[in-house]
């Protein structure tokens, strides 16, 4: 595959799209970086984000705070275009976990009431789920298919009229696999059954439209894919589902007239904000919303599928340069249900140490799941992927 340019050429994001973002990336100049599932590096211009913001708090106190403010209403626009939902759907989030807990905490459980979920989902999307057991909530774990694979067919058949929502990641941590949401959406749905989706090892990478598939509630932290930073992410829950859903967590920015302090009136706001009961992470939201608008740069030139399929064309080669060298490769899944993720195996070493090993020659990965997982990014070039091979 094609991947850089003359080293006297300048990128352009409309040409050069993948060493333009590169160039955006200074981590770059120091690691091989295949760690995306874990936490993803900061972008430069989110970075830059978070030092104007530390200036600006330093230098000028909060005399510039509408100008923050704004910068969090940046962010939710971006969120809102990436994934083409209206805005007053998005709220923001410190964490998926909290995303998932507005939606568990909130829904209107009653004894006897069932959730299915897949096996082997991160503990976020499992514990705040098996939380509601005390409220008479059964818990339904379905097992996945070889190679993690995740069954909508099994899912569906885990589910009666007891089940009141199926909540899934759309890529697996461990395995890569990327469920068909759509499918899951629309069969769901014709059982009147809700979904809430676990979005953080997919947003950014892989398309989701929402004004197309219907997914009832979803969260993603913006310290993975998004390459933004931890403690900053967005939730998504449908304008329907606003007065479902119980505001457990309400402060002053929950309500309508949220400066009228004099004279406070529990009105929530009719949009997701109202699951935002307090002071925002100024900072992290505007880095966040810096490293959106990159993403969104590169959609806008090159189409809702390019960024998917630059990842899934390294992906694939990294595969074949693993398998060509005897290395194991867990088994991946067809094309329409693959990540940037790659987990394998190095016969006769102990993935931890393998991952030591690479530390040392400057390639970060992680050890997952009794292997070693390598996550790819747009920005990462085939360099990348021969310095990991050469140190193994």
């Amino acid at each position: 595959m094609q991947d850089s340019l003359g080293a006297s050429s300048q990128p352009s994001v409309e040409n050069h799209p993948w060493d333009w973002w590169r160039m955006q990336m200074p981590v770059t100049k120091n690691w091989a970086y295949l760690d995306h599932a874990a936490v993803g590096p900061l972008t430069k211009p989110a970075a830059n984000a978070f030092r104007r913001y530390a200036e600006e708090a330093e230098t000028q106190g909060d005399t510039v705070w509408p100008s923050w403010a704004g910068r969090m209403d940046e962010l939710r626009r971006a969120a809102a275009e990436l994934l083409r939902t209206q805005r007053d759907e998005i709220c923001l989030v410190p964490n998926t976990s909290t995303g998932i807990n507005i939606v568990a905490e909130g829904y209107p459980w009653k004894s006897g009431d069932s959730v299915v979920v897949p096996e082997g989902e991160f503990p976020s999307n499992l514990f705040p789920w098996e939380n509601q057991a005390s409220r008479g909530v059964e818990i339904r774990k379905v097992a996945r298919r070889e190679n993690g694979v995740v069954s909508i067919d099994d899912l569906l058949a885990a589910c009666d009229q007891s089940t009141k929502l199926i909540a899934l990641s759309w890529v697996g941590y461990a395995s890569g696999f990327r469920v068909d949401v759509q499918e899951l959406v629309e069969r769901a749905h014709q059982r009147g059954i809700l979904v809430f989706l676990d979005a953080i090892q997919g947003l950014g990478v892989f398309d989701l439209d929402l004004d197309q598939v219907d997914v009832d509630f979803l969260a993603a932290d913006g310290h993975k894919w998004l390459l933004g930073p931890e403690g900053m992410g967005i939730a998504m829950i449908r304008r329907r589902h606003l007065d479902l859903l119980r505001c457990g967590n309400v402060g002053w920015n929950s309500v309508q007239n949220a400066f009228n302090y004099a004279k406070p009136e529990l009105e929530l706001r009719n949009s997701a904000e109202r699951f935002e009961p307090g002071s925002a992470n100024m900072g992290g939201g505007a880095a966040l919303a810096a490293s959106l608008d990159l993403f969104l740069t590169v959609r806008n030139h090159h189409g809702v599928d390019a960024i998917s399929g630059r990842v899934l064309g390294l992906a694939t080669e990294l595969i074949g340069q693993l398998r060509s060298r005897g290395f194991v490769v867990r088994a991946q899944p067809e094309l329409q249900f693959q990540s940037g993720i790659v987990t394998f195996e190095v016969p006769g070493m102990n993935p931890v140490d393998v991952r030591s090993k690479l530390l040392h020659a400057g390639c970060v990965v992680s050890c997952r799941d009794g292997g070693i997982r390598a996550s790819v990014h747009a920005y990462n070039n085939l360099d990348d992927i021969s310095r990991m091979l050469r140190a193994i």
